[in-house]
């Protein structure tokens, strides 16, 4: 706390710490009959009109994340493009494809751009909660009784529960001695949006290839996203190269599916790692979205375990019937709900991403028939897509 600065103090119900799509969700969800508190470094943008530019980065949202979503008021997403079948290629000629006619639906997943899905959940907090931005956390303490965030400034913010929602490098965990165990893949994430000169027909590709996984995502107007997870010195290189050259490498490693492809914006990248905190809560804290655990994106999952933390906890908590939201046998039965949903996810994905990694001809072998086995067994693949996009 600064010197000479007077310390005013404010009460709530929830404090959540990190205003991303997770934290916002949260809040929306639980700011009906309880006083919320947002608390954010930076305030996002709130984007009065459609920009022209594309935002790199674009999440695939399950049906469920999306009914969630729709439940708070903020769905549809302006421009949301569509899955509709997912073609997933392997490394020596083993495939699988799903579709939503065999699940009875229109679509696998829906397509969204982070940055509009932010303003969006941002807009529709006004006058819900209390929004703090942008302030800056400087300590955090919890008891039996109680918990409080103290700011920069001297303000200190009480509530009955805190919720960390503040990402992979989480503060408030931190703060509160929670370990994470992170585990680097060695490999960025870069992604970037695209042109098609062919149309994508809201098919979503995914090439498991020796450099890495490929995925391109549907947008509206003919547009596809791409996430390439390749090992750092690719990605370097794949960030290096001028936006047309990108696009020429990008259409090749996709075997041109697509025909030529134009740039649309900057690629940008990310790191990629397994991460897992020791608890998803602590006294008086719930952890939620990455601030409790990452994963690999080859199955576009990870935004999606996000929201299901946060439907998870607003439904416990509004089934509570005026309990205190801090209670410590609440947030056990929170810990026991996501813990199978995750460690299920992220060992699927980590699994997938070990398997694929392996260079020996035999393993190269098995894991192609893995692939086109499954895609022939009906039963069995449509097990997994009610479970992958539910």
């Amino acid at each position: 706390m600064q010197p000479g600065v007077n310390t005013v103090q404010d009460d709530f119900d929830i404090l959540i710490v990190g205003g991303g799509l997770v934290g916002a969700s949260v809040a929306l969800a639980l700011a009906k009959g309880l006083r919320v508190a947002l608390l954010e470094r930076a305030e996002p943008p709130a984007l009065a009109v459609l920009p022209q530019d594309w935002d790199a980065r674009i999440f695939a949202i399950s049906p469920g994340s999306q009914a969630f979503l729709a439940g708070l008021g903020v769905w549809p997403s302006p421009r949301a493009g569509r899955i509709r079948e997912m073609d997933v290629r392997g490394d020596a000629g083993g495939a699988i494809r799903f579709d939503a006619l065999e699940l009875g639906s229109e679509q696998l997943a829906a397509t969204v751009e982070n940055r509009l899905l932010q303003a969006t959940l941002w807009r529709a907090l006004q006058g819900k909660v209390e929004l703090i931005a942008p302030a800056l956390p400087q300590a955090f303490h919890a008891d039996e009784r109680s918990a409080s965030v103290t700011l920069a400034d001297g303000r200190v913010l009480r509530s009955k529960l805190v919720v960390a929602a503040d990402g992979a490098n989480s503060w408030l965990r931190e703060q509160a001695g929670i370990a994470f165990s992170r585990q680097s893949y060695g490999q960025q994430g870069v992604v970037g949006n695209f042109r098609c000169a062919r149309p994508h027909g809201d098919i979503a590709r995914q090439w498991f290839r020796d450099d890495g996984v490929l995925a391109w995502l549907p947008l509206p107007d003919n547009l596809i996203s791409i996430v390439w997870a390749t090992d750092d010195a690719s990605a370097a290189q794949l960030l290096a190269l001028s936006p047309a050259a990108l696009a020429s490498r990008v259409a090749a490693a996709g075997g041109r599916a697509l025909g030529d492809l134009q740039p649309l914006g900057k690629a940008a990248a990310f790191p990629l790692s397994l991460g897992r905190a020791a608890s998803i809560i602590g006294t008086r804290l719930a952890l939620v979205g990455d601030a409790a655990h990452t994963i690999h994106p080859l199955a576009g999952q990870g935004v999606n375990l996000g929201f299901g933390d946060a439907k998870a906890l607003a439904a416990l908590l509004d089934q509570a019937c005026g309990r205190d939201p801090g209670d410590a046998m609440l947030l056990q039965r929170y810990r026991r709900m996501r813990a199978e949903e995750v460690l299920l996810m992220q060992s699927v994905c980590d699994g997938l991403q070990k398997l694929f990694a392996l260079a020996d001809p035999l393993s190269g072998r098995l894991r192609n028939l893995g692939l086109n086995l499954t895609n022939q067994a009906g039963p069995l693949k449509r097990a997994m897509m009610r479970h992958a996009f539910k």
